[in-house]
């Protein structure tokens, strides 16, 4: 073969092979917010609330009460769920029944039911001599549930940034 057909080939045959190389995309439709429900927090948050947002885009929403709870900011629509703040932004939500996650575990749901629906959940003991529980943390990237129990049953289940569900459980945390 003459250099210049090889210099006229090359190029189209590494051209037929990048573009084998484009990556495909999940075929699997990815749940968004409005696809759990009312009463269910993920990984994104709960309901319109995402992880992330401010008070003032919450407020502006109108998800955002205006005047707060007795422990602080309170969701407009959802008293179930407590949100927390850090530098303005939706970092935590404390969940209580009926708001769930996905799997369905919520404060109330045995501890091996939640192991069965989170397998690869990572085992927290509290200090010793604390008031403290025992937590079981799943995580999805930079996102966590947090589900602290009394070894039967989950007492308190947050959601959130892992950084701050990792920080919660390390560096204890009130209640109200």
């Amino acid at each position: 073969m003459k250099p210049r057909a090889i210099a006229m080939i090359i190029p189209l045959l590494l051209a037929g092979t990048l573009s084998g190389c484009t990556r495909t995309t999940d075929p699997r439709p990815r749940p968004t917010a409005r696809s759990y429900g009312p009463n269910v927090v993920h990984f994104d948050g709960v309901g319109d609330v995402g992880f992330g947002d401010t008070t003032a885009e919450l407020t502006r929403r109108g998800l955002l009460a205006a005047q707060p709870g007795p422990c602080g900011p309170q969701l407009a629509t959802l008293p179930s769920v407590s949100p927390v703040f850090a530098s303005d932004r939706l970092v935590l939500l404390w969940a209580e029944p009926p708001t769930h996650t996905p799997e369905g575990v919520s404060v109330g749901t045995g501890i091996e039911d939640v192991r069965a629906a989170y397998p690869r959940a990572q085992e927290l003991a509290a200090p010793a001599e604390t008031y403290r529980f025992d937590g079981l943390l799943t995580r999805q990237g930079d996102r966590a549930y947090l589900f602290l129990h009394d070894g039967k049953t989950v007492r308190k289940a947050i959601a959130g940034y892992a950084e701050y569900v990792q920080r919660l459980f390390n560096d204890g945390f009130g209640t109200c």
